[in-house]
């Protein structure tokens, strides 16, 4: 594989992973639901 098509392929994983991220904000905010991140290596809820 080039240099150039693994450059492409990354790129649009990115794009997909960032689309998948927006629906399932869209997604939480619908259902009021908890969305659960980790920040300062601490489990936090945020509720949406």
């Amino acid at each position: 594989m080039t240099p150039e098509a693994k450059i492409e392929r990354r790129n649009k994983i990115i794009k997909g992973l960032e689309k998948a991220y927006e629906k399932m904000l869209l997604f939480k905010k619908k259902h009021k639901s908890e969305l659960v991140i980790i920040k300062n290596n601490k489990i936090v809820k945020i509720k949406m």
